[in-house]
């Protein structure tokens, strides 16, 4: 199979936002978090705690536990699972181990304050890896391996084993607030990676119901680079038909498809919708991987098939 410089440019810019975003989550770790001796979420909540008892690096207990949980997946998850893991794991353990050193102290006098910056630059980090196509392992391969054999499902999964990592750490600092500051992290870190992702994805859907259909959707064709797909329907009340406009564009262009109709038919009746995502020409790529048949299984077919 030849790879395009298309392919080769979409796996380049992947590699680096990983790593930028491997970076912001160990500066928010590193810089916010861990000099507050709070105990997060994942093997970086696991390594605080080794750190705490042992002074071993962050870094390098991060690192030993996620190659450790990779060799294991590597048989119950696949191949390619853990080669998507290995680079976002490698580099969440050097950064951390780069930046542990340089802060000793917290860089502001407010604790509160230092946990919610250090949980919306983690947060924002693991969402710019995951739109990315990575992921910095930790607790994600314990998840993938569970979900595999179990009904349990993945995020369940992570919230569970979060939730006994943070709390585990009570044991060690007998302090509660601490415990506290740990799920306000856990929240926080998942709001980011959610507002991140979605925010890449957002589209709108406009339907447009207009005499001069046909001059909005050759505008909207020319002046927004947009495509339209015309629909018959018929008026219920009026009991004429119609043609209706369906268009999908990128949240920011909005206004403009906005002002485009307005400019041919200021009566013109629209409906705007958010959608999560649109895949396809002109949006995002769909980024699934397809089940390989075994040659010596036969296949059975059915009507009933999606």
């Amino acid at each position: 199979m030849t790879v395009t410089k298309l392919q080769i440019w979409r796996s380049t810019k992947d590699y680096i936002f990983i790593t930028l975003g491997m970076a912001i989550y160990a500066i928010g770790f590193c810089a916010f978090i861990l000099p507050e001796k709070v105990v997060i979420g994942g093997l970086a909540g696991i390594g605080t705690l080794v750190f705490f008892l042992t002074d071993i690096p962050v870094g390098i207990t991060q690192y030993a536990l996620n190659l450790i949980l990779l060799a294991i997946a590597y048989r119950i998850v696949g191949r390619q699972f853990v080669l998507g893991t290995i680079y976002g794991a490698t580099m969440i353990s050097v950064f951390v181990s780069i930046f542990q050193p340089l802060f000793d102290a917290p860089l502001t006098s407010e604790p509160f304050m230092n946990i919610v910056i250090g949980g919306i630059m983690c947060g924002t980090g693991v969402g710019l890896t995951f739109i990315h196509n990575g992921s910095s392992g930790g607790t994600d391969i314990v998840a993938a391996m569970v979900s595999k054999h179990s009904n349990v499902s993945i995020g369940r999964m992570m919230l569970y084993t979060d939730f006994f990592i943070i709390s585990s750490s009570y044991l060690l600092f007998h302090d509660i607030d601490k415990v506290v500051y740990g799920f306000v992290v856990l929240f926080l870190v998942s709001y980011m990676a959610d507002l991140v992702i979605n925010t890449n994805r957002q589209a709108v859907q406009f339907t447009i119901f207009s005499p001069h259909w046909r001059e909005i959707a050759t505008a909207i064709n020319n002046d927004a680079n947009r495509g339209c797909t015309v629909l018959s329907g018929t008026g219920w009340y009026s009991k004429q038909e119609v043609k209706v406009l369906l268009v999908m564009c990128r949240k920011i262009e909005s206004v403009n498809i906005f002002r485009i109709i307005k400019s041919i038919d200021s009566n013109a009746f629209i409906t705007q919708a958010n959608v999560n995502g649109v895949y396809g020409k002109g949006f995002d790529e769909v980024k699934v991987k397809m089940k390989v048949d075994d040659p010596g299984k036969p296949r059975h077919h059915s009507d009933n098939n999606v």
